[in-house]
């Protein structure tokens, strides 16, 4: 009989800052390109944030919140400028590097599923919920973050008793870490043995796609080994070239889990029979797997990505017997997605509702 660990899931969101804009620095994020240069309503996106968060508090979540930091980056407007002054640093870099200013006032940190990867205790060698910042070295405005957030993780998860806070992988595209948007955990209940199933966009630098395959399978497998993962229980797998090529630059696009429900689109990994069994084979003696596939000829995958299917929460809501999809409005502004969640919620299965919540102006960036 394995071990149950008293556990509670606790939920962290971003919250947006002022410096909140539209610059289209995110190569691949299609929503991010296409939205380049729209205003944006900074005070509108935090309370859009907020109410989310409120909602989930009144069902009886716990949660958490990542606060802002600090913008415009210094570290990045004093590689570009020599004057001490911030106002001439900025003025400094607005004539000679207009890219790199718009990098120093990126609100990217926004999307938490980027700050970390987290492994729970009863997944770990050393019986302490791990985590570890995502260097997010593949763009630059995201790079500065990778300090921020371990400085910030170290401060909220300070009980070294209880939580061991690892630095970031090394600061080289062979150890590319986009975070926890690439990794999902399954499992029969929170305080019981898990499944870790990382998804990767490449081996090397030649991933064989048009856009940028961020995730690496070297930094995935150093974060498992640094979490003392048992690697029975531990699973590997490629994401699709046609998905990143359509616009998922994190698996978190394509695919969303909780407990014993995967929830993914069709193209989602580059071979989904053997990914599924072998999540079916570490779960073994844990729990029984529930695959939900979205198909392609239902959901095009360009419609799963416009409409941010699975940029969604999947929740075990307090008192529901099935599971609930916390999804964005555009999910249901678009008629392919709208249409198969009401199938979904018919078909009697692991997801008994969809609810709907109004990010925009966080989904306008191409995440949430």
């Amino acid at each position: 009989r394995l071990p149950q660990m008293s556990a509670v899931e606790v939920n962290f969101d971003g919250l947006i800052g002022p410096n909140h804009n539209y610059s289209g620095l995110s190569e691949g994020n299609l929503a991010s390109a296409h939205n380049q240069g729209q205003v944006s309503y900074p005070k509108q996106a935090a309370l859009q944030g907020l109410e989310k968060m409120r909602k989930l508090v009144k069902a009886g979540f716990v949660q958490g919140v990542f606060p802002p930091p600090a913008r415009p980056n210094s570290v990045l407007l004093q590689a570009v400028s020599s004057p001490k002054n911030i106002a001439d640093q900025i003025d400094s870099a607005a004539r000679f590097a207009p890219n790199v200013l718009r990098a120093a006032y990126s609100a990217s940190s926004m999307w938490a599923a980027n700050a970390a990867t987290v492994s729970p205790s009863p997944d770990t060698a050393a019986g302490r919920l791990t985590l570890t910042p995502a260097n997010l070295v593949t763009m630059l405005h995201r790079s500065v973050e990778a300090t921020e957030t371990f400085a910030m993780l170290r401060f909220i998860f300070s009980d070294p008793d209880h939580f061991q806070i690892n630095p970031p992988l090394p600061a080289h595209s062979d150890f590319a870490d986009e975070g926890a948007a690439n990794h999902t955990r399954l499992c029969a209940s929170h305080g019981m043995p898990g499944v870790s199933f990382f998804v990767y966009g490449r081996k090397t630098e030649g991933a064989g796609t048009r856009l940028p395959a961020r995730q690496s399978q070297l930094a995935s497998q150093s974060i498992a080994h640094q979490h003392g993962l048992a690697p029975e229980r531990t699973v590997f797998a490629r994401q699709s070239a046609a998905a990143i090529d359509a616009g998922a630059f994190h698996n978190d696009v394509v695919c969303v889990g909780t407990l014993n429900t995967l929830f993914f689109h069709e193209l989602a990994f580059a071979d989904t029979d053997a990914v599924l069994q072998a999540i079916k084979k570490a779960a073994t003696g844990l729990f029984e797997l529930k695959p939900i596939m979205v198909p392609d000829a239902e959901v095009p995958i360009e419609d799963a990505i416009k409409s941010y299917l699975f940029n969604s929460q999947l929740l075990h809501w307090p008192d529901e017997d099935r599971l609930v999809l916390l999804a964005p409005s555009e999910t249901q502004d678009m008629p392919s997605t709208e249409a198969y969640c009401k199938r979904l919620v018919e078909s009697n299965g692991p997801i008994g509702r969809v609810d709907y919540v109004d990010v925009r102006q966080s989904m306008r960036n191409g995440g949430g």
